[in-house]
């Protein structure tokens, strides 16, 4: 039996305490699947979310020694029968067990990429994905207003950028600025910065001197708390709040008429591959996000990659310091 190296885990808890790197039985491709050689594996919030058992079923951990993480990228080494994706064929993928050497899974689950397409990029498909998701969700049109939380995040940054590609602005809500070269910022789509540990006036307040009384079309928030009713009420009439996250452990309140007399929208997003792959009919989608992602002028932070022996300080960085940039585990080029 061939062994691999893989970051498993045996009972539920926090991805620092629990998490283990071990080596397992080398998977057989099972009948309709491809055999994928992963090169690099994201480390996302989701991923914690799997560990301490909080997803829906069917995507509930298995013991003993489940296999952690959810997304990544690598090469096709085994395809399937009458498959169309062929030995050497890059892809990208979200699916399960896929912090290790290898990954059988269904053909698809995989979004072949080109060649030359940065690994940074193909091993947080989801993000971009989820950014782009979040944008054509919020329905804004050139020229509005749209409001992101922790606007350093991997999803705001990609979502600001592919935002002022079609004239859209997006206000950028973060605890503290981070320390970037100058002009980065700019380069990262943002038309404005909010940050809360230097605000001196009611949020709401700041909102409307940003976007000159107009209100925001949308709000996509990722954190919660009592931010979230602030961000809400500064909605235009018509508004979406989307809600994508959680990382505030405390509650926002409102009263109905925030709601109802603003013809707000409260909507929940879920990421599309969660559940199924990829629709023939995404295709185009998923080709047009990779080509217009694809020119280094469109930035992601990334924090590096670490070896699989390392995989320990990458996630402890990767919950403890999210904002230096997005970490990936690699298991091969």
């Amino acid at each position: 039996m061939s062994l691999m190296k893989a970051i498993v885990f045996d009972r539920i808890g926090d991805p620092r305490d629990v998490l283990r790197l071990a080596e397992v039985p080398k998977p057989v491709r099972s009948p309709g699947h491809i055999l994928v050689k992963t090169s690099w594996a994201s480390i996302n919030p989701g991923d914690g979310l799997f560990v301490q058992n909080l997803y829906p079923e069917p995507k509930k951990p298995k013991f003993p020694a489940q296999i952690a993480g959810n997304h990544g990228a690598g090469v096709v080494v085994e395809a399937a029968e009458g498959g169309t994706l062929l030995p050497g064929t890059r892809v990208a993928f979200s699916y399960v067990d896929v912090w290790a050497e290898y990954i059988s899974m269904p053909e698809a689950w995989a979004i072949p990429v080109p060649d030359d397409y940065p690994l940074e990029k193909s091993a947080q498909m989801v993000n971009l994905v989820t950014a782009r998701d979040l944008l054509d969700m919020s329905g804004a049109a050139p020229g509005e207003w749209i409001a992101v939380t922790a606007g350093n995040s991997t999803v705001s940054t990609m979502l600001a950028q592919m935002a002022r590609a079609k004239d859209i602005h997006v206000l950028s809500i973060v605890r503290r600025r981070l320390a970037l070269p100058s002009g980065e910022s700019a380069a990262l789509g943002a038309s404005a910065v909010v940050e809360l540990s230097s605000l001196d006036v009611p949020l709401g307040e700041r909102i409307a001197e940003i976007t000159k009384g107009k209100g925001l079309r949308a709000a996509i928030d990722g954190v919660g708390g009592p931010m979230a009713g602030d961000l809400i009420r500064s909605l235009s009439f018509g508004g979406k709040f989307i809600v994508y996250g959680g990382f505030s452990q405390e509650r926002f309140s409102l009263h109905n008429f925030d709601i109802l007399m603003n013809g707000v929208r409260i909507e929940p997003y879920l990421y599309r591959y969660f559940f199924e792959p990829p629709k023939a009919e995404d295709r185009a989608w998923l080709e047009d996000i990779v080509r217009t992602t694809k020119p280094e002028a469109f930035r992601v932070r990334s924090a590096g990659a670490h070896a699989a022996d390392d995989f320990a300080s990458a996630v402890r960085e990767s919950f403890e310091r999210p904002e230096a940039g997005k970490r990936f585990v690699a298991f091969g080029e």
